[in-house]
């Protein structure tokens, strides 16, 4: 049963450039027969109390492919494209303005279709034993820094961080507030595989059929 932690509010980042899937929007790519991006939010509306997507500014433009979504637009928190970073950081500006009952933005990747049930609730209670409150998730030897969940009391620290120190890197950021990591098993199929290229599509196609 998946446990619903109503504190979070999910954060889907799609504003990327997608640049090695030959220009396609991988957000609304299909795979299984939906979009990438609705299974980040399936899994996303079932485990927070709130979502959100994170795009790199909120101009019509940018938006209207996204408009059917019904999700509300947290964009960048600074012009320039300046990566992920920009992307949470929107999200906790977002939670902090929007959202009273939040006190986590839960960054999610849009390219990610098999998301663990269970992600939410894990890194709340990883972060929950930590100073910072911030928590990351792992599989495979790997540390997946995009898939993390952020607690709304660093936002300023993040802020400084990123547009006085030009900090870009995730796991910079992370490993500086000592973030909980959190693994999970990736034996039969990793849960945080990530779609790049057409490559990958087609793999995840055959990981779901196999599924």
């Amino acid at each position: 049963m998946i446990e619903k932690t109503p504190d979070i509010l999910a954060l889907i980042l799609a504003g990327g450039l997608s640049r090695r899937m030959e220009g396609a929007a991988k957000p609304l790519l299909r795979l299984g027969g939906r979009r990438l991006i609705d299974w980040a939010i399936e899994k996303a509306r079932a485990q927070c109390g709130a979502v959100a997507l994170n795009l790199h500014d909120d101009a019509p433009e940018t938006t209207a492919p996204f408009a059917d979504l019904g999700l509300a637009i947290a964009p960048d928190a600074a012009p320039g494209r300046l990566g992920p970073l920009a992307g949470v950081l929107g999200g906790l500006d977002f939670a902090a303005r929007h959202d009273p009952g939040a006190e986590f933005v839960l960054s999610l990747p849009c390219d990610s279709p098999f998301l663990p049930d269970d992600l939410a609730q894990r890194l709340r209670d990883a972060a929950s034993e930590t100073r910072s409150g911030l928590a990351c998730a792992a599989s495979g030897g790997r540390v997946h820094h995009v898939v993390a969940l952020w607690p709304l009391r660093l936002r300023e620290d993040l802020r400084r961080a990123l547009l006085e120190r030009d900090m870009r890197a995730v796991g910079q950021f992370q490993r500086a507030y000592d973030a909980a990591i959190v693994d999970w098993p990736a034996a039969a199929r990793d849960p945080f595989f990530n779609v790049n290229t057409p490559d990958d599509l087609a793999r995840a196609e055959m990981l779901m059929g196999k599924a």
